[in-house]
């Protein structure tokens, strides 16, 4: 058995050793830029503010510009290529964008739109139209389906950005400056093997991580099992060392398996459930329904006030909105107003006269909870500091365009899966779903492959730099299993000659 274990590590390690370094190294780059995305105070940076004076038509009259008006699932009032627009989310997941002051819908945005919406996004530099996309290597997100296809646009401002523009809606949904690009060929776009993933949904790519995370699991656990074994923790061997290996590479590499070893099983491990292998950490129960816990659509529920009324007390209250948007919670229409950083105003009606709010009272939050799922919730908490489910990362991971503000309630079901829903007070929209096994996927990836639970990502460089460290272990064990590997590779080409 010993001989067996032996063999397929050599074997194995042989196949994956310049595979496991690389992922060493995009992981580090990983840490500090992350793959290109267009984060909400980004995206809302870069629009003006709403134009109190000759803005708008009421949302009425844009929602008559859908098919299906009452099918509309978001109404929002922002801004594209700098004019204020009505973006209606259509039932269907597509989008209908209506000029709010003309009235007209646009339809699909061509060349000259994309250009317009890049200007706006970077105002004062210039803009080459390179083409129209459905997918490249820095647009595999699946949150960019409904935009497809995408508008290409350069921009001549000093980061020498890239931007995508959604032929659907007209707006920037995506940027991505030349030095971002350039790294992550050495971060995100390796480490994922990004150079065969041809499509948003690829089955090929997604198989190929799979095997080949699977088979670096089975170098990883069988080496740290042969290094343990051929370890000498009482006595010696007649040369003196623990390690029965002379060559100094094979000694070398002893010695690094049993210091990183487990950390190279780990990370190996959480890549692997990663990529979800057979779906076996998706939602096994009921999902939350939203449309219940709104109780309305804002076709059928609306405040009554105008929207110039609405600009006008939301800027005696020192807000500056950039973006409207029309929503229902338990029955209650209200308008969430954001400013350029991403700052929320909850605007409601009371007694028929306007009410400005920060945040949601905890017991109306929690009325609208209790229709999410047809079960009983066992406990509500209302969360001000962040637990190990519902965590904000920083904007180069995975997850830094997710909102994740606090003060939010966690809703946790009586169901058969045991789901826990988080409601962000201060929008009263669902920030996080969960049931156990889906929490389960999050402690065997998020947890083991990034330590993002709150006390280590707080602060965030004693995580930073032992991530660094270890990651250099692994390279070094990875780079002396490559010489090895090449060694014996040599031996077995002169023997065949």
């Amino acid at each position: 058995m010993r001989r067996y274990i032996y063999l397929l590590h050599r074997w194995t390690g042989m196949v994956m050793c310049l595979l496991m370094a690389l992922w060493f190294v995009s992981g580090v780059v990983m840490l500090f830029v992350g793959y290109p995305k267009l984060t909400p105070w980004e995206r809302l940076a870069a629009l003006p503010s709403l134009p109190q004076a000759g803005c708008c038509i009421e949302p009425g009259r844009a929602l008559a510009k859908s098919a299906a008006p009452a099918a509309v699932q978001r109404l929002t009032l922002t801004s594209i290529a700098g004019r204020p627009h009505y973006l209606l989310l259509e039932g269907d997941g597509r989008y209908t964008p209506v000029d709010a002051i003309s009235g007209t819908a646009p339809g699909p945005a061509d060349a000259r739109a994309a250009i317009a919406a890049a200007r706006s996004f970077r105002p004062g530099a210039g803009a080459r139209y390179v083409g129209l996309i459905d997918e490249d290597r820095w647009t595999h997100s699946r949150a960019l389906n409904p935009h497809r296809p995408l508008h290409i646009v350069e921009l001549s401002d000093e980061a020498s950005t890239r931007v995508y523009v959604s032929s659907a809606s007209g707006q920037v949904v995506l940027d991505a400056p030349r030095a971002e690009r350039y790294w992550n060929f050495a971060g995100a776009w390796l480490h994922w093997m990004y150079m065969i993933r041809q499509q948003h949904t690829d089955p090929v790519w997604t198989w190929t991580l799979i095997g080949l995370s699977a088979v670096g699991v089975l170098s990883a656990a069988t080496g740290l099992v042969n290094g343990v074994w051929r370890w000498r923790f009482s006595g010696r061997y007649k040369s003196g060392r623990r390690t029965p290996y002379r060559e100094s590479y094979m000694r070398w590499h002893h010695i690094l398996g049993l210091v990183f070893g487990l950390v190279l099983c780990t990370w190996m491990f959480s890549g692997l459930m990663s990529m979800n292998p057979f779906n076996i950490f998706g939602a096994k129960g009921a999902r939350p329904d939203a449309i219940a816990m709104q109780g309305g659509t804002p076709a059928s529920l609306r405040l009554p006030q105008t929207v110039p009324q609405v600009l006008e007390r939301l800027r005696s209250e020192s807000f500056a909105p950039r973006e409207l948007e029309w929503n229902v919670l338990h029955g209650h229409p209200f308008i969430l107003a954001r400013d350029g950083g991403n700052d929320t105003r909850i605007v409601g009606a009371e007694g028929g006269d306007m009410r400005v709010m920060t945040s949601w009272p905890r017991t109306l939050l929690e009325e609208a909870a209790r229709r999410l799922l047809p079960y009983p919730v066992g406990s509500f908490d209302m969360l001000t500091s962040y637990d190990a489910q519902y965590v904000a990362r920083e904007q180069a991971s995975m997850y830094g365009a997710n909102e994740r503000r606090l003060p939010a309630l966690r809703a946790v079901f009586s169901d058969p899966e045991d789901t826990w829903v988080y409601l962000d007070a201060r929008t009263g929209q669902i920030e996080l779903s969960a049931d156990k096994n889906q929490r389960l996927g999050r402690w065997l990836f998020n947890f083991l492959h990034s330590w993002d639970i709150p006390v280590l990502l707080t602060p965030a460089w004693p995580r930073e730099a032992a991530i660094i460290a270890l990651s250099l272990g692994g390279l070094l064990l990875s780079m002396t299993a490559a010489v090895i590997a090449l060694r014996r590779l040599r031996t077995i080409f002169k023997d065949s000659a």
